[in-house]
């Protein structure tokens, strides 16, 4: 539990530089959109491909990779179906579309990646499992995550679920992966691949500061409901992944990734779509935030579980 705890405080640390900044008027919320398009369209990239040129090559790997995006896509997409099913007819109100689209999205890449290699750190095929898992729950974003933030079905876009960054990044590294780049990549590229995927955590966590700086404490701790959603997102949806899968003939290490990538926080993706679509943003906002605040207690739990039944 402590390595757990240690590496999940360390990395919310990394809010303290972006609040700071805020609150002295050195970096402004109108910054974010600049920062953020860095963090999606240079950084991002970065890391979905030295996940893979840090991984071992061979074609027993790409076939668990492969595994682990078709089972993660399919365990989001059916628990968020289960919930736009029971939660539907109240779509009229934001709370129940908020709540269905925060349970299955996750910020399992810029702070999914750091925890679950630093709690497997045997294991550096996790980080490309956290790839495949951000790759799925980007294709649900622009579809049914869009409608949910929105309240409009035209905003379902699937030709953005394929052309988005994530999904275009992790055919160049499969493809570098499979002619096995690494070996022959010079190290001034390998070292400026490695310093911006290290780059991709505290930039995300830096901008979630400066979104905290700027938001109502009132209204960020006194809500219920949204405490509702970061507990149905940070500790229901991981339980009900491990429920799926811990029968399954997988791998111990394949269970114990999908279990705690379930239960990082809300994506940081709700917020860009419900900024680009005029969503709920102030309530998305809220859920990012409480939710990436709340793991620090949340994700130790899981460790502990995880580690009684998978080693």
């Amino acid at each position: 539990m402590q390595v757990a705890f240690t590496n999940v405080l360390v990395t919310l640390l990394y809010i303290i530089p972006g609040f700071v900044c805020c609150k002295a008027k050195v970096a402004k919320p109108q910054h974010l959109s600049t920062l953020s398009a860095i963090l999606v369209y240079v950084c991002s990239p970065c890391m979905v491909v030295w996940s893979f040129m840090d991984t071992e090559r061979s074609l027993k790997m790409i076939g668990q990779i492969m595994l682990f995006f078709v089972v993660s896509l399919a365990i989001q997409a059916v628990l968020t179906f289960i919930l736009y099913g029971v939660f539907r007819k109240k779509f009229h109100d934001v709370k129940y579309r908020m709540l269905t689209v925060s349970f299955g999205l996750g910020n399992a890449g810029f702070f999914g990646i750091p925890i679950i290699k630093a709690l497997l750190p045997n294991n550096p095929e996790v980080a490309c499992f956290a790839c495949v898992y951000i790759v799925g729950m980007n294709m649900l974003t622009f579809t049914i995550g869009a409608y949910c933030l929105t309240g409009d079905k035209k905003r379902m876009t699937f030709k953005k679920a394929f052309l988005n960054p994530p999904f275009i990044s992790l055919i160049v590294a499969i493809a570098l992966y499979a002619v096995d780049f690494a070996s022959v990549m010079p190290s001034l590229l390998g070292d400026a691949l490695g310093l911006l995927n290290r780059t991709t955590t505290p930039l995300c966590m830096i901008i979630l500061g400066i979104r905290l700086a700027s938001v109502s404490f009132k209204k960020l701790f006194t809500r219920l409901y949204v405490y509702i959603i970061c507990a149905c997102k940070l500790l229901i949806f991981p339980f009900a992944c491990l429920a799926i899968v811990y029968f399954l003939p997988l791998s111990d290490v394949f269970k114990a990734a999908m279990f705690i990538l379930g239960g990082t926080p809300c994506a940081a993706v709700m917020l860009n779509i419900a900024e680009m679509y005029d969503g709920e943003t102030e309530l998305a906002a809220n859920c990012v935030l409480l939710s990436t605040l709340l793991c620090v207690f949340t994700i130790p739990i899981l460790n502990v579980v995880s580690t009684a039944l998978f080693t």
